[in-house]
């Protein structure tokens, strides 16, 4: 196991909808305290989250953190491209969170807060079962709200006809390929690893995003080639010439060597595709299933925090203003933080921990920051 900080716990939870599943846990000395539940992202882990666990812990919270179905020392799921997709559904992913929070010994938790693809996990959440999770923060990834009736078409156009052709970088991760690509990279699992999490970070300097006006392909091509790939190209090889350099690599404060070695070592046990599954599930098959919600909103307090520097606010266009005025019925804000890209919980988890717990007191303010 690797290390974690003083005043974090690691346990393993058997019999939770099939799986045994890891988790990280902080403030569980004391009986009684009001808990949290935290969802991690890809390529991510419980991990992820123990810059902001502490402090949440501090502030009189029982802190929860699982490694989600398909990733880390969770075990139950499938790990064959062809194995059992189903059960990386989006509802049966919210059923891991509710069976996690009735084993813990709750029946309802103060929040849940998910980023990246943890985001929409939190959001179904707390559309589906706002008498358990009793508030919502959704971090990088905005919530719209259940796919409308009729869905709406992700994308105009092909992005094979743009030049250089282009493919989003979704269509790519739902391909038979993409684990052994990413898992077996030229330069090696670590290497790809370091240049995923850089590219996307501020410290990438090229990362200035802008809300896109429409879902044409020509103005989702304005994004970074991390999400509108070169056609030819696997995602190592898209990343690998943006690799920093060792010094700023050894300058790193936010993910250093040691730390980054975690996820090396838990990806190169368990493989990327349990992660890459929940990619396939946005399948029309699957986004069908979600159009039974269409029209429900949040009805719990909700806010949403990202990095300044994250296109993942805005890589669906028009998400984060429905988020903001018809997703969330008691929408108390918008926090872009400065000096932060998409791993926001790594890169500036002491602004996130404040916001966290003045959200949970109460005390956020309602409004776009």
């Amino acid at each position: 196991m690797y290390a974690l900080p003083d005043g974090i716990r690691s346990r393993m939870m058997p019999g939770i909808n099939g799986l045994a599943m890891h988790v990280l846990e902080a403030g569980f000395e004391d009986a009684g305290r009001p808990c949290v539940v935290l969802l991690h992202g890809f390529p991510e882990l419980a991990y992820s989250w123990r810059k902001v666990m502490l402090p949440l812990a501090a502030a009189g919270f029982h802190v929860v953190a699982p490694d989600q179905r398909g990733y880390g020392r969770t075990t139950g799921w499938d790990d064959r491209y062809d194995g059992d997709l189903d059960s990386f559904r989006m509802p049966n992913l919210v059923r891991d969170v509710l069976g996690l929070v009735f084993a813990l010994g709750y029946r309802s938790v103060a929040a849940v807060a998910g980023h990246d693809f943890g985001s929409p996990v939190a959001g179904f959440c707390a559309l589906l079962r706002p008498d358990v999770f009793r508030s919502v923060v959704l971090m990088s990834a905005p919530f719209p709200g259940p796919p409308a009736i009729p869905a709406e078409p992700p994308t105009i156009g092909d992005f094979a006809l743009l030049d250089p052709p282009r493919k989003h970088y979704t269509a790519y991760f739902c391909t038979p390929e993409a684990n052994a690509d990413m898992l077996h990279a030229e330069a090696g699992l670590r290497a790809f690893l370091r240049a995923y999490f850089h590219v996307k970070s501020a410290d990438w300097k090229h990362n200035e995003p802008f809300e896109l006006r429409s879902r044409a392909v020509a103005e989702l091509a304005k994004m970074p080639r991390y999400y509108i790939m070169d056609l030819d190209k696997t995602m190592p090889q898209t990343v690998a010439p943006e690799m920093p350099p060792p010094a700023q690599i050894a300058a790193n404060a936010w993910l250093p060597e040691d730390e980054l070695n975690v996820y090396a070592e838990e990806f190169e046990r368990t493989g990327f595709q349990g992660g890459l599954q929940w990619y396939r599930c946005r399948s029309p098959k699957h986004v069908s299933e979600l159009q039974t919600f269409s029209g429900l909103a949040v009805s719990v307090p909700a806010m949403f925090v990202a990095g300044e520097k994250d296109w993942g606010v805005y890589q669906s266009p028009g998400a984060l203003t429905a988020m903001e005025t018809t997703a969330c019925a008691r929408f108390e804000g918008t926090h872009l933080l400065p000096d932060a890209g998409h791993w926001v919980t790594q890169e500036q988890p002491a602004s996130v921990s404040e916001l966290l717990i003045a959200f949970l007191d109460g005390e956020v303010a309602g409004s776009r920051s």
